[in-house]
């Protein structure tokens, strides 16, 4: 959803506080009303700025490099990303796994498609079942 958004022209946020928006509003002037999941903030602003924020990477420009938004949580909405991993190489005893830094991109791409995998059936099952049998 915020791919079709982020294609629009332009976009209006009306944000409730408290119990919300008054009914006939959302009858009169609403096109697309928006949840961001199963549980209740203390007013809408919070609720909105997940949308911009989710919507304004996606733009042109806004994240620097435009490949980043499609290697990331989501882009494929059938899993998770895989596990990332920073500098330094070694933290509190901890390394980055050795094919990370090998420089075998197949390899990479392998490692990362397999954990992304284990990541969705160990944290997001439900996902999995959007993969066509």
């Amino acid at each position: 959803m915020a791919g079709e958004l982020a294609a629009a022209e332009h976009l209006l946020i009306l944000c409730g506080h408290y119990e919300g928006v008054d009914h006939r509003v959302i009858e009169a002037l609403v096109d697309l009303e928006i949840s961001i999941g199963d549980y209740v903030l203390t007013n809408g602003a919070l609720a909105a700025a997940v949308l911009c924020d989710a919507v304004i990477r996606l733009l042109p420009g806004v994240l620097g490099d435009e490949r980043s938004a499609l290697d990331e949580s989501f882009a494929d909405p059938s899993r998770l990303e895989a596990p990332a991993y920073t500098r330094p190489i070694e933290f509190r005893g901890m390394a980055v796994p050795e094919v990370l830094i090998s420089g075998n991109h197949a390899k990479i791409a392998e490692w990362k498609n397999a954990r992304a995998l284990a990541r969705t059936r160990e944290n997001r099952p439900d996902l999995l079942s959007m993969i066509a049998p």
